[in-house]
């Protein structure tokens, strides 16, 4: 079986090669190669717009509109761009045994222009003498990868910047979050639990994003936030961090766009408390209440997808937050279950009982 490209296998690939490390993480379901064997068509003239073709290996060769075709060959100039169906090629075939890498052409676009835009973004800042440097590491996170720029600006207006000595307490462990906090420079470490039981489970540097988590599930801190040293700290405001980051962030789809993701191979998960879910719930859909996710997320798999659902849609949409930000690919069911028909509501939830536990590796198994 062919494996996904790594980053470096992309350096020679144009605009790819242009795209942060986070970036190419959004696109890893795409970055397997394609086998094509000799004489196969890679597209033709019914063949619907909207994928970006790059040549691996072998070679092809390209028709245009007016009949006229040239050849392609991997590893030449020509090879480093994508081809794609338009008005300059109408057909393109395998002359020999092939590798090609197929991507979708609106996905990879977005991701560009909000590299380009950040990157712009940065270069104003540098230019007017602010240092940059916690800023670049918060925009490679997975928490900002689909954060429109502009919210980024209006982001750095809002926030309050703040110099605080070491050993300060930013966040208490069962306090009531008012808003969350970014590293500008200065280190953290991370404790939960209280007294001679407390445990350091983290140590945060600069592009930190913390205290989020309050924001997100309306629930007390889980932790304790204690400076290292000297450090400035930027604080967001918890309706601005909603506004800003939370709306545009949570990826929401319907109930036959959520069927049909699950056909592809994607998971349902129930962020309802137990009881909820034993009264009915999704066709092996696992379990994990909104409150628990973070502990139970290591028995998730990195290259699934998961769709995330509640009552009302606000637990789903939290989960979904924090699932991006953790680096997997989430959707939130819109508005929840009490959006649906009986109908659909009936076929959704159409299983009782404990259901089904996630495993090591990412296995579903039945319980019980």
């Amino acid at each position: 079986m062919n494996k996904p490209l790594r980053h470096d296998q992309l350096r020679s690939l144009i605009p790819l090669n242009a795209l942060s490390s986070c970036g190419v993480k959004e696109l890893r379901d795409q970055l397997t190669p394609r086998p094509l064997l000799a004489g196969e068509l890679l597209f033709g003239d019914d063949t619907e717009a909207g994928s970006s073709y790059f040549l691996l290996a072998g070679a092809l060769s390209m028709q245009g509109p007016d009949g006229e075709e040239r050849r392609m060959v991997a590893g030449s100039p020509e090879s480093c761009h994508a081809v794609s169906v338009g008005t300059r090629l109408s057909k393109v075939w395998a002359l020999e045994d092939s590798s090609v890498l197929v991507l979708d052409s609106a996905q990879l676009n977005r991701l560009l222009s909000w590299h380009q835009a950040n990157a712009d973004l940065l270069l104003e800042l540098a230019t007017v003498g602010e240092l940059t440097d916690w800023l670049e590491e918060l925009l490679e996170k997975p928490l900002f990868a689909k954060v429109p720029p502009e919210n980024v600006r209006d982001m750095l207006n809002k926030i309050e910047s703040i110099e605080l000595p070491a050993g300060h307490v930013l966040l208490r462990e069962g306090e009531i979050g008012d808003c969350c906090y970014f590293l500008k420079s200065g280190r953290a470490e991370v404790m939960i639990g209280f007294g001679n039981e407390g445990q350091v489970v983290a140590e945060l540097d600069v592009g930190a994003c913390f205290g989020e988590e309050a924001l997100l599930t309306e629930r007390p801190r889980n932790a304790t936030v204690t400076l290292l040293e000297d450090a400035c700290v930027l604080r967001l405001a918890r309706e601005d961090f909603i506004a800003l980051l939370k709306a545009p962030v949570v990826a929401e789809l319907n109930l036959a766009e959520a069927s049909g993701l699950i056909a592809k191979g994607a998971q349902w998960l129930d962020v309802r408390l137990l009881d909820e879910y034993q009264h009915g719930h999704a066709p092996q859909a696992l379990n994990m209440p909104l409150h628990l996710l973070r502990l139970k997320v290591r028995l998730l798999k990195q290259d699934r997808v998961y769709l995330c659902y509640c009552d009302s849609g606000k637990r789903g949409a939290s989960a979904v937050f924090l699932l991006t930000q953790l680096g997997f690919t989430a959707y939130s069911l819109r508005d929840g279950l009490d959006a649906l028909s009986m109908d659909g509501y009936t076929a959704l939830l159409c299983e009782q009982g404990s259901g089904y536990l996630a495993r090591s590796g990412g296995r579903t198994e039945r319980s019980g």
